[in-house]
């Protein structure tokens, strides 16, 4: 959703610093097609199912980098690190000549993205520079920080966005120039999205988009634990190096909008009838026997009048609204925004996770965070657990947030269309 507001601008040389980097890119005589190595990135990717697809999609997809498979983490680690090694040294992964910025176009029959990608200075949140806008959980970022340490590379983009002035100047207008010419590489995913990309390498080009970040702060629309580990590992190399950059997609939603989509919980230890059981009395739930576009429809009309949620697992729906609001003043901080008390990810994890379930948000055993609608189901009846549905935020209300330095529950939020992981990316050592 498109946020109204004023473009994003604070003091030059306080602001958001791009860096020209040598993009590792696949060699497309040497894999059977960049659609094919190119994969979701890694919380996208569901997992075994959707992993098993892409590793069996070509044998150098990029989720053996992103997502390896061992016995341990020490072992997925220096898998990884392996298996890139050996790309590197057959030719498989090839730097560019010459450092430069990137544009990266995605479309498909709905939607037109363009951005930036390149090397963002990192900057704490205090610096009011990048802002985030979720919680992270602790032993994603381990593991992230981990893998990244042996590979010393960046393989994914992060998403940030930035508020332009809606017109087609400063980087936009190196942006919208560069489309104008034949890209690096344009393939089509699965999913039906055409991916496009374009080096800008001219200093002038370089200059005319740092001068113009050098006015906007960005918010991470998608990779609140990468930035994380971006800046966890900055502590442990003496700057200036390579490790006070992260690779980030940047992209100015004022020209650009974004969806917003919600991300769904999957308990995997709590059936349905014992997750309805608990609420005692404390929410509405009403049993819905339709399908899930209908169910889904319904969740969004509950939404708009409050607090909805839509639990499935055992064949069924059930769509739970209408909290109690003595227990929503017992078990809620009064000491944030009213924007924050009121959402759905606030009353699910304060109220639901943790007073009426007792269970514990940031334990993988407990609760997995899924992108995708049907798969949260499917895996919920499979499994016996309870898929709770969530309905989307509007981006206004995560940026305004954001700019008070009040962050959401994580996952609160999924932006979109993001970046195909596998189609450039940043090596530390270059």
């Amino acid at each position: 959703m498109n946020y109204a507001g004023p473009a994003e601008e604070i003091p030059a040389r306080s602001g958001l610093e791009l860096t020209p980097f040598r993009g590792l890119r696949y060699d497309p005589d040497r894999v059977g097609s960049l659609a094919a190595v190119t994969s979701p990135p890694y919380d996208v990717v569901v997992r075994p199912d959707g992993l098993l697809h892409l590793e069996s999609a070509d044998p150098h997809n990029i989720v053996r980098l992103i997502l390896p498979q061992a016995r341990t983490p020490a072992a997925r680690d220096e898998q990884a690190a392996g298996t890139l090694r050996r790309w590197l040294a057959d030719g498989i992964l090839v730097a560019d000549t010459e450092p430069g910025l990137y544009v990266y176009e995605q479309a498909d029959d709905s939607i037109l993205q363009r951005g930036l990608i390149g090397a963002l200075r990192l900057s704490e949140p205090s610096a009011g520079v990048v802002l985030p806008h979720e919680d992270v959980i602790p032993h994603v970022i381990a593991d992230r920080a981990a893998l990244m340490r042996a590979t010393s590379t960046n393989m994914e983009p992060l998403l940030l966005t930035y508020r332009g002035n809606g017109s087609a100047a400063g980087a936009t207008a190196v942006v919208e120039r560069a489309t104008e010419r034949a890209p690096l590489f344009a393939t089509t995913t699965e999913d039906g999205f055409s991916h496009r990309l374009w080096a800008v390498t001219d200093p002038a080009d370089v200059a005319e988009i740092q001068s113009d970040l050098a006015h906007h702060q960005a918010l991470i629309a998608d990779g609140h634990h990468r930035w994380a580990t971006y800046l966890r590992l900055r502590t442990e190399h003496p700057s200036p190096s390579p490790w006070d950059y992260g690779l980030v997609l940047l992209v100015d939603t004022a020209r650009y909008p974004l969806r917003v989509r919600a991300i769904h919980r999957l308990l995997h230890r709590l059936p349905v009838s014992e997750a309805l059981t608990a609420l005692d009395g404390r929410f509405r739930v009403r049993r819905l026997t339709v399908p899930l576009p209908e169910a889904l429809e319904a969740l969004a009309d509950a939404a708009a009048a409050g607090n909805a949620f839509l639990f499935a697992g055992d064949g069924s729906f059930h769509l739970v609204d209408r909290p109690d609001p003595d227990l929503l003043t017992r078990t809620i901080p009064a000491d944030r925004p009213a924007a924050w008390r009121n959402l759905d990810a606030t009353v699910l994890h304060t109220t639901l996770l943790q007073h009426v379930w007792r269970l514990p948000e940031d334990s993988p055993a407990h609760i997995a965070y899924i992108h995708d609608t049907a798969a949260t189901v499917e895996k919920a009846e499979r499994d016996g657990g309870t898929a709770v549905l969530m309905h989307p935020v509007h981006e206004e209300v995560v940026r305004d947030l954001a700019r008070q330095g009040v962050t959401m529950p994580r996952k609160s939020t999924s932006f979109g269309p993001k970046p195909a992981s596998g189609l450039v990316l940043r090596a530390l050592e270059l």
